[in-house]
């Protein structure tokens, strides 16, 4: 029998996971004239359950997420699942992951595209961060907090994503006034309050409310390394940027180079 796939989303666009239903019509698998391949089957159904798992487990737990349950919200076999993930908990590690690199990718384009001054960067950026997953906010409570709930190889995969926050702390970043060393730890203390303080709103089912958080983060993440004064006033900048920000949490395609000092 053969198989063809209604129109994909547009091309180079990917969306974060939970973004869209599982069952989405533009990725139904049809019968057709032109007979798909297996490997083009498999990574249909594969971003399927992406955007299953997703919803799923924010809306009941992951303790409480059937593979069932999955299956049914990415309409998707059971047998399917299985020639795809172990388990599911290897299906949490690989939407988990995705997602974090379609994210990732959004705050480097950010970061970017900012110019040459490291305020300016770090303010976009934070940006990104807090109205991307305010956008999807299933996404964000499963990275978020039913993370704590997928095991100790899913608390692995999130002390990674912090460790990648780093780069956004690279030069030209001013050093602190503390030794390299300390400046260093310094930087994993400003990611890990960051953290702290997003996953907090979302538990608390308040993540629409994340841009709001924009100009206290900036502040949290300038000011150890430029003074009070000027984090004072990168805080204030965010607080009175009006312009558009993320409307569509999709990103240029993660399998692209990262970007340069990376």
């Amino acid at each position: 029998m053969s198989m063809s796939l209604a129109p994909h989303p547009a091309a180079g666009a990917t969306p974060l996971p939970g973004a869209r239903p599982g069952r989405d019509p533009e990725r139904a698998i049809k019968r057709g004239p032109r007979r798909l391949s297996a490997e083009v089957v498999a990574a249909t159904q594969r971003d399927r359950l992406f955007d299953g798992l997703v919803h799923e487990v924010a809306a009941k737990g992951y303790d409480n997420a059937r593979v069932t349950d999955i299956c049914r919200a990415a309409g998707v076999t059971r047998p399917a699942f299985y020639a795809l993930f172990a388990g599911k908990e290897d299906a949490f590690l690989a939407t988990y992951r995705h997602g974090t690199t379609v994210l990732l990718r959004l705050m480097d384009d950010a970061y970017a595209a900012a110019g040459p001054d490291w305020t300016d960067a770090a303010r976009a950026t934070l940006r990104t961060l807090l109205e991307v997953l305010a956008s999807v906010p299933a996404f964000a409570r499963m990275a978020l907090v039913e993370i704590d709930a997928a095991g100790p190889a899913a608390g692995d995969e999130r002390d990674l994503l912090l460790a990648e926050f780093h780069r956004f702390f690279h030069p030209p970043r001013p050093r602190s006034p503390l030794t390299e060393q300390d400046d260093e730890l310094l930087v994993t203390a400003v990611v890990g309050g960051i953290h702290t303080t997003v996953r907090q709103r979302v538990a608390q089912g308040r993540t629409a409310e994340l841009p709001q958080l924009l100009p206290a983060l900036t502040y949290a993440m300038t000011a150890p390394f430029l003074g009070p004064a000027a984090g004072g006033r990168a805080a204030r900048t965010a607080g009175a940027d009006a312009t558009p920000g993320v409307t569509a949490p999709c990103a240029a395609d993660p399998a692209r180079p990262p970007r340069r000092g990376a």
